[in-house]
């Protein structure tokens, strides 16, 4: 999940109070005008007291150690797999995700996908329907008792299921969500795991 404010703002044409979001690679401000930064926009970001400031000189006021943060999480993007919680020798599997380059990435960080059910650690799991989610219980079983169920499904317009349909059939066998990342440009992932006793 990416980083989000109430903040004061004030701009070359003048001072506004919005919402700033931050999510990789992009930086959307809501106030009385929406305004979205992101490329050469954020190059040179930089905390200056409690104000973000950036290369146009656009500044927000978040306080002094929340706009390091922000700096510094600008200035340094995770990628897919570190916002996941992706680590070498993890036991993970794929169903139904498309996604070309997932299977790449996991290989290179010595987690490449497994085909045995058995133990996993991340189980990707794509669903975009009532039918697909309704068959999650049957994937409990496969994790590892720390294990974590991501469903990835498409997300703006193109959503087929909402947010809390995903939940309401993980709440059903047992799961929380503890996680929610955008997984690439036309997908999100809600993460999941078992309940505490």
């Amino acid at each position: 999940m990416g980083k989000d404010a109430q903040v004061r703002a004030t701009f070359a044409d003048g001072a506004d109070e919005g919402r700033l979001q931050y999510e990789a690679p992009k930086l959307l401000f809501r106030g009385a005008r929406r305004r979205l930064f992101e490329g050469e926009a954020l190059k040179g970001v930089r905390a200056e007291g409690a104000d973000l400031v950036l290369a146009d000189g656009s500044r927000f006021t978040l306080g002094e150690k929340p706009a390091a943060s922000w700096a510094d999480a600008i200035s340094n993007p995770k990628g897919r797999l570190d916002k996941i919680g992706v680590k070498p020798g993890m036991r993970v599997a794929i169903l139904g995700v498309a996604d070309e380059t997932l299977t790449a990435e996991l290989a290179g960080r010595d987690a490449a996908p497994v085909n045995d059910l058995i133990g996993l650690d991340l189980l990707f799991y794509a669903a975009d329907s009532a039918e697909e989610l309704a068959r999650m219980g049957a994937l409990v079983p496969a994790l590892a008792d720390r294990g974590a169920l991501w469903i990835v499904s498409r997300k703006g317009k193109a959503a087929t299921v909402k947010d809390i349909e995903v939940m309401a059939a993980a709440k059903a066998v047992g799961l929380v969500d503890n996680k929610v990342v955008g997984f690439s440009e036309t997908l999100t992932a809600l993460r999941f795991v078992r309940r505490k006793s």
